[in-house]
């Protein structure tokens, strides 16, 4: 009897370690596929997202006209009207997004730390960033601009040598003028307010980001113009997961491609960018349809 009932917790005790190495094995499969994209936690499936009934889109907060809070508390922008359409179509409703705040910087990081399912934040597509996360077809094109005291004005890049050029931290602009031109001195900050305040007070002699944005700003502020309008490659903007997250990368670019036949980032750009650039742009400058250029 004795010898019997050992063996039944012999064989329990050896079938629970078999489960046990089982799900060691599963999570050390995980953790590998993680580790092989840098990722400090698994993003989110499709599945799990409509399990949720959630999506979290990261944008930014302060960054007029594409990503801000405006004077009510609302969130608002060109790229918030686009994820909440894909809230939506994926989700049933523009309600069923979360936002989640994020600065140029920390966009790679929040998708790597699964904080967010998408980034929308006027994510510029570099060959350095697409090692890191999974790009989208793109909806937007831009490239950089500089704007500058009207008292002051700077035409032409090779006047910012011997001055201050203000710039924000993980931008492209950071990455341009470190790479062409070293002999520049550049004044960094996090977030975008911090850097027009610099500019306002002073602290700078000018400011660069994607041309799309300074030329909105400056139309919102007089004493200022964006004398050189349009410096370094043509990009895009695309949206953006967690490396490896094809389902929802899929999904996305079917998105994309299907809200071309109702010219959707047309009407984004007249509910979003005209009010603020007036006539002054045409949407064909920056608008992309369907992913093609």
């Amino acid at each position: 009897m004795k010898k019997a009932i050992l063996g039944g917790l012999l064989a329990i005790t050896l079938a629970a370690g078999l489960l046990a190495g089982c799900g060691d094995k599963d999570k050390a499969a995980s953790s590998s596929k993680a580790s092989a994209t840098g990722a400090t936690a698994k993003a989110r499936t499709l599945e799990e997202i409509k399990e949720d009934g959630t999506i979290k889109i990261g944008v930014f907060s302060d960054k007029n006209p594409f990503g801000y809070v405006d004077s009510d508390g609302q969130i608002k922008g060109y790229d918030v009207y686009f994820g909440e359409r894909i809230a939506k179509d994926l989700l049933g409703s523009e309600d069923k997004v979360e936002f989640v705040y994020v600065e140029a910087a920390s966009r790679v990081e929040y998708l790597k730390s699964a904080k967010v399912d998408v980034i929308l934040a006027n994510f510029t597509v570099t060959d350095d960033r697409k090692e890191q996360v999974d790009f989208a077809l793109p909806y937007m094109k831009v490239a950089l601009g500089v704007v500058s005291p009207d008292d002051a004005l700077i035409t032409d890049v090779e006047q910012l040598k011997d001055k201050t050029l203000i710039v924000v931290k993980g931008t492209t602009a950071e990455t341009y003028f470190s790479d062409n031109h070293p002999d520049i001195k550049l004044l960094k900050f996090d977030e975008y307010q911090e850097a027009y305040d610099a500019l306002l007070d002073g602290r700078g002699d000018a400011f660069s980001t994607d041309n799309t944005e300074v030329l909105a700003w400056a139309l919102q502020n007089k004493g200022f113009t964006v004398g050189v309008e349009s410096i370094g490659n043509i990009d895009t903007i695309a949206p953006a997961v967690q490396k490896g997250n094809q389902e929802l990368l899929d999904w996305i670019n079917n998105e994309i491609q299907s809200l071309a036949a109702e010219e959707f980032f047309h009407a984004d750009f007249e509910e979003t960018l005209k009010p603020v650039y007036g006539d002054s742009i045409a949407p064909e400058s920056l608008v992309v349809e369907g992913g093609e250029l």
